[in-house]
């Protein structure tokens, strides 16, 4: 495992995990994507993330849900919410439950890439 910060990144749309993936693995993090909440959520049953980016808006498990499993299972976990659909109450419904970001799509990836460096500084702060 040694120091480097396993991430786990959830979308529906595939080519958003493949970008994020690849953009975050340069930056020597370790990345798993997942295109539903359902198989999101089996895999946090078992496996610890430090950070997880989430897409809002999936079918079954959205990424509220995500949020909630991963806080009550992991409090120290830092939990990104990205979405296409930013309204008010939702930023501030995913702030209240613990979300350290949430970022509007489209974003620019220079914008994501910042919030999780910030993320991973907190954590190694600890």
């Amino acid at each position: 495992m040694g120091d480097k910060l396993h991430v786990m990144i959830i979308d529906d749309e595939p080519i958003v995990g493949k970008r994020l993936k690849r953009l975050l693995e340069k930056e020597d993090f370790v990345v798993e994507t997942f295109t539903r909440g359902s198989l999101a959520i089996e895999e946090l049953s078992n496996k610890h993330f430090d950070i997880i980016i989430t897409d809002l808006m999936m079918g079954i498990v959205d990424g509220i849900q995500i949020l909630e499993f991963a806080k009550t299972s992991y409090p120290d976990v830092r939990v990104i919410i990205i979405t296409g659909f930013g309204k008010k109450e939702t930023s501030e419904e995913a702030f209240r439950k613990g979300a350290f970001d949430f970022i509007i799509k489209p974003f620019r990836v220079e914008e994501l890439r910042e919030v999780v460096h910030r993320a991973a500084k907190e954590l190694k702060a600890g």
